[in-house]
């Protein structure tokens, strides 16, 4: 499953910096998640980390991107592999 930050984000620029896929960046009025580059954390924590410094809660699970931790992990080998090239 891909995050994705609702518009109940108060740009306080807190999560971008704590993706390890560098996921999230600023969108036309708030920050949005690339659901091609979010593995959840998979491969580097245990859990999401804009999820756990987000200040106001206002990154969910992305409900049409249901992706499965085998998926997730795949995702994260992929990208792994194309920043080693």
């Amino acid at each position: 499953m891909a995050l994705m930050i609702t518009d109940e984000c108060i740009n306080c620029d807190v999560c971008e910096p704590e993706c390890p896929n560098q996921a999230i960046s600023m969108g036309v009025e708030i920050y949005e998640i690339n659901p091609s580059k979010c593995t959840e954390c998979v491969g580097h924590f245990d859990e999401p980390q804009c999820v756990q410094v987000c200040p106001v809660a206002c990154i969910p699970v992305d409900p049409m991107r249901v992706e499965t931790r085998e998926l997730l992990w795949s995702k994260y080998r992929l990208l792994i592999a194309g920043t080693t090239t």
